[in-house]
């Protein structure tokens, strides 16, 4: 069984229970998730099955979007309500314009201090366990790009929003950063992921409609239309060279290749993904690298 499994994760679960639920429906431990979803979240969490867990990590890099609600007034040591809330303040009789003028600062390229309570590692040790221990480090920050921070409704204390952001952004931490720009503190009272790259959380099975093999088997996208990335045509003489991982040259492709660096899509000539390559170009000399191969035979 090989494949990519859109699952709408319920609250209360961790991307990793998730992954378990659909090995024993699945009936094998060939499963990985692409990008993990805090406990209280909810939405799409895409994972790989079979040879697909070989596109994981290009999956993982996928923009991600987010619809959520903030609550003014209330700091909490997570930046969610699964903290402790340390801190409670009035809240000003805030405009519609004034929080997205706050939201339009957090748009771009910015530099962001993931939380205390992520998995991201000081020193070898994830923060969360550190923060378990009572601990506070300095966090190094990071270089993230939001491309969409909206306001979508304002009802005294809770902002529902939107984000549409790379991979690494703590929608938490936007939460608190904008509470502490306005003067009156923000914590994040809930998260949905909406899309990762072109999949959409419409498509996105529930985790309870799998129970079975062949549930988990009919609700699989084939890894063909996986990605997003550029695809080249290998004829079907040339198979033989992406299984032994051969670099392909011009003449072993039906067409052009339009990408002349990065990673490529090789595909047969019926459509089915083969390997990820990557493409180098120099002096007018194409050469495409398989890197990871799924299936040429």
């Amino acid at each position: 069984m090989n494949g990519i499994l859109l699952v709408d994760k319920p609250s209360g679960m961790t991307s990793h229970d998730v992954v378990d639920r659909v090995r024993k429906a699945a009936k094998m431990r060939r499963v990985g998730h692409t990008g993990t979803l805090d406990p209280a979240a909810t939405g799409l969490l895409i994972l790989c099955l079979g040879n697909a867990t070989r596109l994981s990590e290009f999956l993982t890099g996928l923009d991600k979007v987010y619809e959520g609600t903030m609550r003014f007034g209330v700091v909490t040591d997570s930046y969610d309500f699964d903290g402790k809330v340390i801190e409670e303040r009035p809240v000003p009789a805030l405009t519609q314009d004034q929080i997205q003028g706050a939201f339009n600062d957090y748009t771009g390229e910015i530099m962001q201090v993931p939380p205390m309570v992520s998995a991201v590692k000081v020193g070898g040790e994830r923060l969360y366990k550190l923060a378990r221990k009572g601990e506070t480090v300095e966090r190094e920050p990071r270089k993230v790009h939001v491309k969409e921070f909206a306001l979508l409704s304002y009802h005294e204390p809770d902002a529902a929003f939107r984000v549409r952001c790379t991979r690494g952004t703590y929608a938490r931490t936007l939460c608190f950063d904008v509470g502490e720009k306005l003067g009156c503190g923000a914590t994040l009272a809930s998260l949905r992921r909406t899309a990762v790259g072109k999949h959409s959380i419409e498509h996105a099975k529930q985790l309870d409609a799998l129970q079975s093999p062949e549930d988990v088997a009919a609700a699989l996208l084939p890894v063909n239309d996986a990605l997003d990335l550029p695809a080249v045509f290998v004829r079907n003489a040339s198979k033989n060279t992406v299984a032994t991982g051969g670099a392909l040259e011009r003449h072993d492709l039906r067409g052009d290749c339009s990408a002349e660096k990065g990673w490529v899509q090789v595909k047969a000539e019926n459509g089915e993904l083969l390997a990820l390559g990557e493409v180098h170009s120099e002096f007018g000399v194409l050469r495409i690298q398989p890197k990871r191969v799924l299936n040429a035979r």
